[in-house]
This record gives structure tokens, sequence and C-alpha cells, in this order.
């Protein structure tokens, strides 16, 4: 991997218009300015409707809604995938999960999941490659520690937070990982919730970027907010609570051989928990502008917020209450739009048009090639599904669009589906039922799913079966194949 020197100079000093030009080693030496900061905040289930710049009126989300008056706002971006690990697979690897290595939520005992293989060349390690610092902080998911998944084998010279997925469905945890090094969090002990993980994980994250701030930098900040256990601090529960009747009570594991080890705590107070929750993560996302713009960053940092998939209905949380997926059906574990199609905003000071808004139909594997040409990198040997969404940031009208996007789903009887222009194809109970029919909706205007016309358009059902059957490579792992 090398940095595409003539690239970042014609950036930085021509026309945005020389931007989109051939990857070549240069000629000649030129004064290279930094390659841009990346920062790609991840929140854990938040649906399309829990952001008040998406609709959501319940509550409000000022700092992340900074994101849209600064910067752009997508109506059609989508998660790689419905659950936790997979959609990260897809994010860091740019493939979706036909073919990414990760394609379900496979726990390895005692701590962690499936591993990412050493063969994959993440964005991390592109990225580091050439010449950024990478950090992740906050849930990880993508390989036990010490696996050829851990982050710090995945191209991130910094690991702050929990490794385990599962394990991270606590928020008081016994401890947390900081890089290979396992630090207890004694005030946690027995049944204790002194020290809340996510606050821990903000602060490193902060530190990051302030030790970071005089060169380039990826920072993929993967936050666990608001995927349940439904737990906030006090100083948030207070604000909230008695304000959403009637309250939803949650009773769950607390105590026991199973503590913390998976099974969500109770929650007397779910509805005043999930807001409390949204609100902490929404001051976090404030922090962290307010941090790039103190250290004079702002015109060189590229700010993405996203969810990696919609809403949840776990520990007490209550999607249906705060209208989470907005007009959307199917919630997490879904792959109705509800369950995949997820808020999106990026703000790059001068270079994004503030208060704008794109309907460009991208996805969560195509943030890879975005950053390579953010970095002026090459984009790595191994298959690549994604298209760089660089020019709709910019707003410009040479924007390459998919010829359809794929997703598979590995629980629940196997799910797959397809978007292909306006149209969007689903099939639920792929391994139990094969024969079960395609449904079919078309998005343009039908964004709720609720019509299907798959006996009037036979032919568009063809051409469905058609890209199913090819958008795949069997994966041994992760099969649709009866066991």
């Amino acid at each position: 991997m090398f940095i595409n020197h003539k690239l970042a100079f014609c950036f930085f000093c021509f026309p945005i218009c020389c931007l989109i030009t051939a990857c070549e080693s240069p000629t000649e030496e030129t004064t290279n300015p930094t390659p841009p900061n990346i920062i790609y905040i991840l929140a854990d289930d938040l649906g399309y409707g829990d952001l008040s710049c998406y609709g959501q009126t319940r509550f409000s989300t000022p700092n992340i809604d900074r994101l849209a008056k600064n910067g752009m706002l997508f109506t059609q971006h989508y998660s790689g995938n419905t659950v936790c690990a997979p959609s990260r697979s897809a994010l860091l690897t740019g493939q979706h999960t036909g073919h990414t290595p990760v394609r379900g939520n496979k726990e390895v005992q005692p701590e962690g999941q499936y591993p990412l293989p050493d063969s994959i060349i993440t964005i991390g390690e592109t990225l580091k490659d050439a010449g950024y610092v990478t950090g992740t902080f906050g849930k990880w998911g993508l390989g036990f520690p010490g696996s050829e998944g851990d982050p710090v084998n995945q191209g991130f010279d910094q690991f702050y937070g929990y490794n385990c997925q599962r394990l991270a469905h606590h928020y008081y945890p016994y401890y947390l990982w900081d890089n290979k090094e396992k630090v207890m969090l004694e005030e946690n002990a027995g049944n204790e919730q002194k020290v809340y993980g996510p606050e821990l994980i903000h602060d490193q994250a902060l530190d990051f970027i302030e030790q970071n701030k005089d060169t380039s930098f990826f920072l993929f900040y993967a936050s666990l907010i608001p995927h349940a256990e439904l737990f906030a601090p006090e100083e948030y529960m207070e604000k909230y609570r008695g304000k959403f009747p009637p309250e939803k009570v949650y009773e769950g594991t607390d105590d026991g051989e199973r503590y913390r080890l998976g099974p969500y705590g109770s929650q007397p107070e779910s509805h005043a928990a999930f807001v409390a929750m949204v609100d902490l993560l929404d001051q976090q996302v404030g922090e962290i502008l307010d941090k790039v713009e103190a250290l004079g960053l702002s015109e060189n940092t590229l700010i993405v917020f996203t969810s990696d998939n919609g809403p949840h209905q776990e520990g007490g949380a209550d999607p249906d209450y705060f209208d989470s997926n907005g007009p959307l059906q199917g919630y997490k574990r879904d792959l109705y739009e509800g369950g995949i199609r997820v808020p999106f905003l990026a703000q790059w000071k001068g270079k994004i048009t503030p208060g704008s808004q794109s309907d460009h139909i991208s996805a969560f594997w195509d943030f890879y090639p975005t950053a390579c040409e953010l970095a002026g990198v090459h984009r790595g040997d191994h298959q690549i599904d994604g298209i760089s969404y660089l020019p709709s940031l910019l707003g410009q009208e040479n924007q390459e669009q998919h010829e359809y996007l794929y997703w598979e789903f590995h629980e629940r009887g196997g799910r797959i589906a397809i978007r292909k222009g306006n149209w969007k194809a689903v099939k639920y109970d792929v391994v139990k039922n094969p024969d079960r029919p395609i449904e079919l909706y078309d998005l343009s205007k039908d964004i709720g799913e609720t019509n299907d016309l798959a006996k009037q358009h036979p032919e568009i059902i063809a051409e469905m079966e058609r890209l199913f059957a090819e958008a795949r490579t069997e994966s041994e792992v992760f099969s649709f194949n009866p066991q």
C-alpha cells in the first residue's frame, strides 16, 4: 500500500474535479499536505427514526443534528447487515455479506466471536500502511483476544474497549481491553455499578484525537449505545425519569452464574433508560465535534455518523413506542428496510455543503473505497464490492451507482435481500423453506414494504433469482446448506 502523493496534492491545490484521477505513482516530488483525518462513529442498534434530524419527536439529538446542519444527510444508506458482527465485517472489508468472511454472530467461548482471517486486508491495515495512525474504540466483535481477528492484528495501532460483543451487553463491565492488556475495573466487582464502560471508552477516544492531531489518523469509534442492556448513569436517568409513561418494566438477570455474561440486567424504567442512553451518545458526539474544532482540525477531518443496523427489541427496548424505525417495516434481524436502512451523516468543513442531503443509494461496504480515495491509496487486491461515495459527499454529479446491493442473514431460518434500483426483493426461510416465494417491493412508492408486487412482475422476480444465485460465494462457516 502507498500514499498517492499526486492525488493528495491535486485534492488540496486544484479544483475538486481533479480528485477523481487514476492512482499512479508521482513522477516528480511534490509537497504533500497531510491527508484528511477520518472519524467514523458507529452507534449500536440505533434506528432510522431515532434522531431528531430524521424525524424523532419524543426526544432530541441536538449534537448529532449538528452533523446534518453542518454537513450532509443521506436518506438511502444501508448497514452491512442486520446484526452486529457481519455489519462490521462488511464495513471493514469493503465486501457485502455474500463475500465478507464474517457473515453472522458466531460465538467463541469463553470470550469473543468468529475471527476475521489474516488473509483479508481491512481498511485499518490499508490506512495504516499509508501512514495513518489507526485506532478503534468501543465494541469489536470480529475475533477473540489473541486471534488473527484481534483488532491489533487487523490494522489498528490502538484498541480500547470490549473485544466480545456478548460481554458488551453490560455497561458496568468487570474489565476492558487496552490493546492486548486486560484492564480490571475493581469498582464494578460483584454486583457493583460504579464505572460506566462507555465513558471510559469515550475518554480514550478523545485522547486519541488529541495525541494524533499533528498527523493523519483514522478513528473507528464503535459505540455500544443504545444496544441493550438499557443502562445509563444516574445523572442521565434523572433527566428522564417519569417522562415517558407508561413505563416498560423488563425483568432480567441480576445475579447468579450468568450474571454479566450475556443476559441483560433488569430495567424497571426502560423508556427513560433508552432516552438517557441516546442523550449520552449525543453528548459524546458533541464532545468529539468540539474537540476536532478546538484543535483546528475541522477543515481536514471527515466525520461520519451511522448505526450498525436497525432498532432492537431486547432488554426492555420499545421501538414502537419511540417510532424508532420511522416509516420503515422491520427491526434488527429483519432484512426489511427497518432492519438495514440506517441514518448516515457526514461533515467536512469546506468540502461538504452544510445542510445538504443525498438520496444516493449506498452501504457500509462503500466506506472502504471511499476512505482509500480520500487517502489517495490503492484499495487492496481482494474483491471489493463497494463504490466510493466521495463524489456524493462533495456534491459532484459523477457518482457511480451500484447495480444492486445484497444482504444475507444466517439466523431464523436464513434470510436474503437485494435492492436493485427502486426494487427490493426479500426472501425468508432460505434454509427451512427454500421454495418460499420471493417478496417484491417498489421502494419509490412503498417505503414501508406493505404491498408485495411479486405476482405482477414475474420478469423482475426472475432477474432477482438470478442475482441471488450469483451474488454470493459459499462459506463453510456461514452456509445456507441444510445441516
